[in-house]
Parts: structure tokens; C-alpha cells; sequence
């Protein structure tokens, strides 16, 4: 059983939830407003947020953005549901920090399959210990969200996190496009594989000497480096040096 938020302003459909999600056996908390929905997180925190994005008083992205910034609650689940369903919303959504995004009208029985399917994939998380993880210049806090390059913090979103966690968990594995897309943007995500490849690039920049560890495999997708000593430079047959690395560089693997 898990604590579920439910931040929706819509009536009918708040009875609908509640009712649908009791049955599945879960503890509901339903809030009619943004505000109300905070303040219901800050009084007992919830397993999983359910968040409209159009709500009578502040935005449902501005309630993301608060969640995802605060370290308190930044690792609560969220789940957008809302009628804009255009491709940009889902985009922002997911830039956001949401784990998942469904477009009203949506079928209760998906949504609950979708609602057990983030919470297990937030088990597994929990049930790892914390742990900071260092590959070359880069050293990540995984729980903490945070990132260094040699040694300075690096500010990323909540979705640039997770595209470069999933690919350093994965090292030496190539990941396409799409399963890119299933992974890191949620549940078939329906945006285009550019998408992938314009959060890679600004990836890259913000990582700056360390961007080289992204590598692009040509048709395919991308890979994480096996090991810091794995990146060549273009004009030699060795490893680049600490200072050569600091130059970024357009690598393209065949």
C-alpha cells in the first residue's frame, strides 16, 4: 500500500481517482489546489504525487518545480495527468522532473498499471544505499542530485540527471534512441528521437571537459565510456591527456 497525492481541482474526476486508487488498496489524500498540495507534502510526505498541471490558484509545473527543488521531496514520485497534451507539454513535463505524463482523458485501469510501475521502479531505488559516484573528473550523488565536474558543481535538470545517470549505470553499453525515450522520458513516451539528442548535446556542454564520456555510436544512439582512459583523441593512438581532455571535442563511433 503507498500514500498517493492526488492534486487535481477537477471534482468529478477527484471521486473517480480516490475511489479507483482506494480499491487498489492505497492511502489517498485528495487536494483541490496547488497550495493546499504543498502543504499536504510538507505535513506527511506522500509515496507518489498525482498533479494536475491546469489548477485554480498556481500552476501544476509550478508545484513540480517546487517539489523537484527542495532536497526534501525532490525524490517523490510525480505523475502528471492534464488535457494539453500536445508534445511540448509532455516535453516540459518531463524536463520537470516527472517520472511519468498521461493526457485526460485517460483509462483508470492504465493509469493504475502506470502508478505501479513508478512506484516499483522507486523501490528498487530506495532499497540501493546511497552512494557517490566518481568516473574520472566526474563525481555524482545520486540521492542528493548533484554533480561535479573537477570539483565544481554542475547544475542540471531533474531529466538531465537522469539521461546521464542512466547512461553512466549502463558504461559501455550502447542505449538507442528509443529505448532512450522508454527509459529516462517515461512509459512510450510519445516524442521524437530528437528530443534525445537535443538533451544530449546540451548534456555534453554543460559537462564541459568531461563531455567526451557521452559518446554518439552513428545510427544508433549513445554510450557512457567503460572507463575515463577509454576516451582516444582523434589525432593519436593513445589516451588523451588531462590537459588534451580539457579541449571538447565531436567524437562520432562507426
Amino acid at each position: 500500500m503507498a500514500r498517493i497525492l492526488v492534486i487535481e481541482d477537477e471534482e468529478d474526476l477527484q471521486a473517480v481517482l480516490e475511489y479507483n486508487l482506494k480499491q487498489a488498496g492505497h492511502d489517498v489524500v485528495v487536494k483541490g489546489t496547488g497550495h493546499s498540495g504543498l502543504k499536504a507534502v510538507r505535513e506527511r510526505r506522500p509515496d507518489l504525487i498525482l498533479l494536475d498541471i491546469m489548477l485554480p490558484d498556481i500552476s501544476g509545473t509550478e508545484v513540480c518545480k517546487t517539489l523537484k527543488r527542495s532536497v526534501d521531496t525532490r525524490t517523490i514520485p510525480v505523475i502528471i495527468a492534464s488535457a494539453k497534451g500536445e508534445e511540448i507539454d509532455r516535453v516540459l513535463g518531463f524536463e520537470l522532473g516527472a517520472d511519468d505524463y498521461v493526457v485526460k482523458p485517460f483509462s483508470v485501469r492504465e493509469l493504475l498499471l502506470r502508478i505501479t510501475r513508478v512506484l516499483a521502479r522507486g523501490a528498487v531505488v530506495e532499497a540501493e544505499p546511497r552512494a557517490v559516484l566518481e568516473f574520472g573528473v566526474l563525481k555524482l550523488d545520486r540521492d542528493a542530485h548533484k554533480l561535479w565536474v573537477d570539483g565544481v558543481e554542475v547544475e542540471l535538470t531533474a531529466l538531465e540527471f537522469k539521461l546521464l545517470l542512466t547512461l553512466y549505470e549502463r558504461r559501455n553499453r550502447v542505449q538507442s534512441r528509443a529505448a532512450l525515450l522508454d527509459d529516462v522520458w517515461g512509459i512510450k513516451a510519445d516524442v521524437t528521437t530528437r528530443t534525445v539528442d537535443t538533451h544530449v548535446k546540451r548534456l555534453r556542454e554543460k559537462l564541459g571537459p568531461a563531455g567526451d564520456y557521452v559518446e554518439t555510436v552513428r545510427g544508433v544512439g549513445y554510450r557512457f565510456a567503460d572507463a575515463p582512459g577509454s576516451i582516444l583523441d582523434d589525432s593519436a593512438s593513445g589516451p588523451v591527456s588531462q590537459l588534451e581532455s580539457l579541449v571538447p571535442s565531436k567524437r562520432y563511433v562507426e
